[in-house]
Order: structure tokens, then sequence, then C-alpha cells
């Protein structure tokens, strides 16, 4: 009878066990990036494999339409012949978790591409990350030391902050990452350039980031030669890599460049498949998708550590309007301006003060830091608000008290606000030299 019972289980368990077979589907239509395949059944977001006239090549299932299914290949789509086979792939490649990471360089889907062989240790092979509940996650309490003057003093970011650096092109995003990840007091950094050229990645590898930096780093790059489907992987993969090390208690900080390149390869993927356009070009699925991603940064819950995240956001012609920016303002906690005007001077960092803000400051700072760091936001507005007249020698001493302030103290703060690419300044001695410049405007 027990027998009887167990042979029962044991059949019950293989027919459960069973999948059902892969079915190849057929190639019916190739449109711009898009694949239409028929016949067999894949979930959206599985994966498939196409055959093409050297082999096949991998692509991900992002719609479907009645029968038909919608492919965006991960690579470039070459040799492929009408009615090829379309087999929806059962095993997928996964992220290899362990603190082996630190010190490599990682493609978007999270495999090693410095030469330096396979990701080792795996001690978390099953790793996966799960969404934190909001009222579980630590608040922000203690500021970080990033190494930079104008951001420690006047732009305090708290452990477990998600701030936006804004800027156009060439006005030295990339330089002052690399700035922060040698200067800053956190355990790990992981690095995600997304959409970069791929002249700039090894460039920032191996003379921003450096051999010092990389050591406590993980790079996650997806140039903008690879397809969008690898582009919006590569920014999900270095938040993944970042939630691994939050979870084993450490304090992260995430540098994504650019997030604008995260919705624009989102915005392909979407209009490709045939979902409309509504702001300014920009699917629906972009919004969505962008505070999907932010909220993932931020600080754990017990036993856990933080993710501090600065988010490029690449303003087109220096528009501060642009959808991305505008929305990206909206769902991050602050955000740094670089100022082209001030690029343009040789005034580097080119952190335009007046038009940044922390919104955490208040809670990781003293009332005292506070008031020096809103004097100088003051004397620095004021005089670019009145920079016309005084280079024309139209503004007369004595008419505003404050631009009177502002025009004495002009070199000092430009001096305190300057800093060099390989110079790190830390926490303390950023807030001594913040008091020196706010004193000498009493003497």
């Amino acid at each position: 009878m027990a027998l009887a019972l167990s042979e029962k289980i044991n059949s019950y368990q293989k027919l459960v066990g069973q999948s059902k077979p892969k079915v190849a589907g057929r190639l019916t239509r190739v449109i711009g990036l898009t694949l239409e395949a028929v016949g067999c059944q894949a979930a959206v977001g599985s994966h498939c494999k196409v055959e093409t006239d050297s082999g096949y090549i991998d692509a991900e299932v992002v719609g479907f339409e009645g029968e038909k299914i919608y492919l965006m290949p991960s690579e470039e789509v070459t040799g492929i012949l009408p009615g090829a086979k379309v087999i929806p792939a059962s095993i997928q490649q996964k992220i290899t978790f362990s603190m082996s990471l630190l010190g490599r360089v990682l493609d978007a889907r999270g495999q090693p591409i410095d030469g330096l062989g396979r990701i080792s240790d795996a001690n978390e092979p099953s790793y996966q990350s799960k969404k934190l509940n909001p009222l579980n996650r630590k608040p922000i309490k203690q500021p970080l030391d990033v190494g930079i003057k104008a951001i420690n003093s006047i732009l305090t970011v708290g452990m477990g902050q998600r701030i936006g650096l804004f800027a156009g092109s060439g006005v030295g995003k990339s330089v002052l990452l690399g700035m922060m990840t040698r200067g800053t007091a956190a355990d790990v950094i992981v690095v995600g350039l997304i959409g970069e050229r791929g002249r700039e990645v090894k460039e920032f590898i191996d003379e921003i980031l450096g051999e010092e930096g990389r050591q406590r780093a993980v790079v996650i790059a997806a140039p903008a030669d690879n397809a969008p489907l690898m582009r919006l992987k590569g920014c999900e993969t270095a938040l993944s890599v970042a939630e691994y090390f939050r979870d084993q208690g450490l304090n992260v900080l995430l540098l994504v460049d650019s997030i604008t390149r995260y919705a624009q390869a989102q915005r392909e993927i979407a209009l490709a498949v045939g979902e409309p356009p509504a702001t300014k070009g920009y699917p629906p699925s972009v919004f969505a998708k962008l505070p999907a991603l932010v909220e993932r940064a931020g600080n754990g819950g017990d036993g856990q550590g933080s993710i501090t995240a600065f988010f490029t956001v690449l303003s087109e012609g220096d528009d501060m309007q642009d959808p991305i920016a505008d929305a990206s303002r909206a769902i991050l906690d602050g955000h740094i301006v670089l100022s082209r005007d001030l690029a343009d001077q040789g005034h580097y960092p080119a952190i335009d003060i007046a038009k940044s803000i922390s919104r955490v400051m208040p809670a990781v700072t003293s009332e005292e830091h506070q008031m020096q760091a809103r004097i100088v936001k003051q004397l620095y507005s004021s005089y670019q608000n009145s920079k016309d007249l005084i280079s024309i020698g139209a503004y007369t001493k004595g008419s505003d008290a404050i631009v009177d302030a502002a025009i004495k103290l002009k070199p000092k703060m430009d001096k305190f606000l300057q800093q060099g690419m390989s110079d790190v300044i830390n926490y303390d001695d950023c807030l001594n030299l913040l008091a020196s410049v706010t004193s000498s405007m009493r003497a």
C-alpha cells in the first residue's frame, strides 16, 4: 500500500516537473529594430533564439498582438532570412553575485568584459533583490562625504539620497563622477556607463576612475553602439549589483551616466512595438519606468546598507525643461546643475550652486552649517543677477549691501568653489573652509 502510494507521488512529481516542449516558431516580418514571429508561445520578458545564416542571436519578447509576438534583438540584426526559426530559450544567463565583482568591468548582462576571467567565489548564486517596503527603509540621517567642496558644504548629500546631475554635453559630468569615486567615503562604488561612446568607457576606467578607484568599484558598460535593449538592461544591471552590496550591509555609491540614455532606449523600444508618443516624442512607458528605477536606490532596512545614487541627466541644448529632466527633478531628492557658462570660464567643477539644491540637507547638517551655506548661495546668486551691470561698470557701490558684499567676496567664493581634478577634500575640511568664507564677510 505504502509502495503504491510512493509510486503515485513520484509519478505525479515527474508530471508536474515536466515543462511544455519548446515549439519553434518562424519570423514573418522585420521592421527596423523589431522582429515579428508566429507559431511559438513566449511570455513578455522571456528570451528566444533567432536563426541567422551565421548561427543564432538572442532576442527578448517585448510585446504581442494576437498570435504574433514582437522581439527586440540584443545584438546587431544581420543575416536573418524570411521564415527563420524562433526558439524560446529555457535557460537565461544570470549575473554571478559575489564580492569578487569588485574591480571588474561587466557588460549589460552582467558578464565580464575585462579579460580577467569569470567571476569567482559565487557565494550568492541564487540572489534575487526584493522590493523594499517604504516603511521599512531607514531614514536619511547621515551625510556622505564625496570629497568635493561645493557638494560637501553647499549641497550636502545624505547617505541613501537619490540626486540628479543635470548638464549638457561637454561640461565635466564624467570628470565630476570620477572625482566622487576617488573621494567618497562609501564602501563600494557601482558605475553604470549607459549610452556613452566606447572611447569614453575606456578613458573613464583607465584615467578618470584610476587604479585606486577601481579597487572598490564595479563598472557596468553598455556603450552607444549597443542595441536599445542592452542599454536598458545595462542600467538595470547596475541597480541590481548595487542592491546586492547594499543587502550585504555595505554603503554603496551608485553613479549612472546617464538616465537620459536609459529613457531614450525605452523610447526606441516602445515606439518600435507601436506605443504612441505622448510628451515630446516620449511614450508613457518611459515615465513609468523612471520612478521604478530610481526607487530601487536609497536606504535599506535593518541589517542592510544604503545606496546613494547620482543619476546624470543630459539636458539637450542646456534645456532644463526637457521632458526627462523635468520628470527626473520630480522623483529625485535634489539636483546639481552644471553650468556651461562656468565651464567656458574655466571654473571647475562647473556647479551652479544657485540653481542646485539638496532636499535632504536640512536632515543631515547642523543649523549653523545650513546658515553658512545659505549666506554663500545668497551672495553667489546676487552677484550672478548683477553680473552684467558690474561687468560694464554700471553698478554703483552702496546701491545694495548684499551685492557689495558679493563683489568683495567674489574671489574667495570662486577659490572655494573650484577644485582640481585630483584633489580630495574631506567633509570636515570643507566645513572649515566654508566657515572661513562666511566669517570674512563679517570682517
